[in-house]
């Protein structure tokens, strides 16, 4: 490997110490279903996102609720004496992409068939910490 090739490899390193995220992929639901919630909880308090989504009365709330959850252990994982309280996390991005589509027929009238796309999406979700970007603004 060059020198080139290592050193990018290792700020890639280092800049995913500090990216606190999680991925759900395969999620049986529809893109544009998924984008409604996450448009709710972007850029909000992580308290405030979870609340949003535990009284939210869709399907795809519980599965954004335990990927945040997920997204929430990650950073305690990486930041082990921090309190979640005192780090003021905030849900920094959230992507919802297009998964796999499973391909159906329908009967229809006359001999006829539908064709009935069942999709799915795949959502990564990053948190960011408001403490951290107030250090990282002063330093430079």
């Amino acid at each position: 490997m060059g020198a080139r090739k290592r050193n990018s490899a290792e700020n890639r390193k280092e800049a995913a110490k500090t990216r606190y995220q999680a991925v759900l992929r395969n999620t049986p639901t529809s893109p544009r279903k998924m984008r409604l919630l996450t448009d709710l909880i972007n850029g909000k308090d992580v308290n405030k996102a979870l609340d949003i989504l535990k009284f939210s009365k869709q399907e795809a709330s519980r599965r954004l609720e335990k990927l945040l959850l997920s997204a929430i252990s990650n950073w305690q994982a990486k930041n082990e004496g921090a309190r979640v309280e005192e780090s003021h996390l905030f849900v920094k991005e959230v992507h919802v992409d297009g998964g796999r589509s499973l391909k159906r027929l329908q009967t229809a009238p006359q001999g006829r068939a539908y064709r009935i796309r069942k999709r799915s999406n795949h959502v990564t979700l990053i948190l960011g910490s408001k403490n951290n970007e107030v250090v990282e603004n002063t330093t430079k």
